[in-house]
């Protein structure tokens, strides 16, 4: 459910790359329990603004918080706590080739949970595998025998193993055929539901932002220029929303909706 409670706040952010200015002013707050999604054309900053709150990059200017803690001044025992309490979910999935299904999933919990016994840990991994809807029999797979749909599933399965509180999703539904990507987008679903989850996706799919998201933060010229639900988003008269909305996919994907 969501609350007022800021997970994310982004305040007057600058980033200079490649000899120009990718974001200007960018502002936005992401509300604890909801699913927020980032939008954009190419070149708006969107990765690199997932990289800034994921600390993998850093802005010119301006405040990143998460859960109350401005990255900019973070220490680093506060930041190794801070990113105990979020995950991710890359755009290729980032599986380990050479580990199954099952040691995918339980490779973070020997990373954080030393004390954990063996058996426990194999229990843990096999309930994340169950919550995103793989088989038991897919657990000794290894990703290369898994399907692009099995894929993700298994990577989200590692991206909650230590129960995270904030989900990142990286282009969760890229490559997937449409039924594979509506029985992903029905997973993010059920698993804010069932874990209290607060997403943020950044996604150019049009059907997944009618399906799953609350609001929508669309970047373009360096800033936000409108955040919004969908329905009050694609009524916005701003040439760019106008424009990444119009065409026959964007028609397609709002003709869908109930």
């Amino acid at each position: 459910m969501t609350t007022q409670e800021n997970v994310i706040e982004i305040s007057n952010l600058k980033t200079y790359l490649g000899g120009e200015w990718v974001h200007k002013n960018v502002n936005l707050t992401v509300k604890r329990g909801e699913i927020f999604a980032i939008v954009g054309g190419s070149g708006s900053g969107k990765t690199t603004l997932l990289r800034e709150m994921l600390m993998l990059e850093q802005p010119d200017a301006g405040s990143v918080k998460i859960f109350n803690q401005e990255l900019a001044t973070i220490t680093p025992d506060e930041l190794l706590n801070l990113q105990q309490r979020w995950s991710v979910l890359f755009q290729q999935n980032a599986l380990f080739s050479s580990l199954n299904l099952l040691q995918n999933v339980s490779f973070p919990l020997h990373e954080q949970h030393l004390t954990i016994d063996a058996k426990t840990i194999r229990e843990l991994a096999l309930l994340k595998i169950h919550l995103v809807g793989l088989p038991v029999e897919s657990v000794v797979k290894y990703p290369a025998q898994l399907s692009g749909g099995m894929q993700k599933r298994a990577a989200l399965a590692r991206a909650i193993a230590l129960d995270p509180e904030l989900l990142f999703l990286d282009e969760p539904t890229s490559g997937l055929d449409p039924s594979s990507s509506s029985g992903l987008d029905e997973l993010i679903l059920n698993l804010r539901m069932m874990m209290g989850l607060t997403i943020v996706i950044i996604t150019h799919d049009l059907d997944t932002l009618w399906r799953v998201a609350d609001r929508v933060a669309f970047l373009g010229e360096g800033e936000v220029l409108c955040i919004d639900t969908m329905p009050n988003l694609i009524k916005n008269k701003h040439p760019l929303i106008q424009e990444f909305f119009s065409g026959p996919r964007g028609r397609a994907a709002q003709k869908d909706q109930p």
